[in-house]
């Protein structure tokens, strides 16, 4: 019996073509957990992000059969989630938070962070669960186009190329967006720092 799990993205798409949903469930299993930390740091909302991402994945079950390869099916099924997830957001006109679980997963293997609070320096006083509330208030001003890039690139590790791709924009929109949104951030916190 043939394992599934052992073919490419390209030949799963073909398969689920030709009416094979078993190959589809491969392609599922494999992205659904990004998909889902895509949407859930775009929405910060445990219900919305599962019910988008199994919106997300009946539209692009539905669509498939148009799926001609252009792009890689990662891609394809990327620009799928960012959109429905700008979307909804827009249509419920509602202010989202960000998790931070990913920055807070991946911070102890930061050397920077190491060294910082390695040694007695101030920031070894900071309140880090204010100063998450404030990165979180900081994301709410930006836009959801904005947290859709900061999302990709600075939780996902997104390449600006593969961003552009999803999003569907020159590589300089997506650093213009990354740019600006980063520079909101930082004269936010600088605010807070001074206080």
């Amino acid at each position: 019996m043939e394992d599934l799990h052992l073919l490419e993205d390209d030949e799963l798409v073909s398969r689920t073509q030709a009416g094979d949903t078993q190959a589809f469930d491969v392609l599922w299993h494999k992205y659904s957990p990004r998909i889902y930390s895509l949407v859930y740091n775009m929405t910060s909302n445990h219900e919305d992000a599962n019910d988008l991402l199994l919106e997300v994945f009946a539209k692009a079950f539905r669509a498939i059969s148009g799926f001609k390869g252009k792009s890689s099916f990662y891609t394809w099924i990327h620009a799928i989630a960012v959109n429905m997830t700008i979307n909804f957001v827009k249509k419920r006109g509602r202010r989202f938070q960000m998790s931070l679980d990913d920055f807070d997963s991946n911070i102890h293997n930061d050397k920077e962070f190491i060294e910082l609070t390695a040694s007695n320096t101030p920031i070894r006083e900071v309140d880090l669960s204010e100063l998450q509330q404030r990165l979180n208030e900081a994301m709410m001003k930006l836009s959801v186009e904005h947290r859709a890039v900061v999302t990709m690139f600075d939780i996902q590790g997104m390449p600006h190329a593969e961003i552009a791709k999803v999003l569907g924009v020159p590589e300089a929109t997506v650093r213009s967006r990354l740019f600006y949104a980063h520079r909101q951030l930082q004269n936010y916190l600088e605010e807070f720092r001074k206080q």
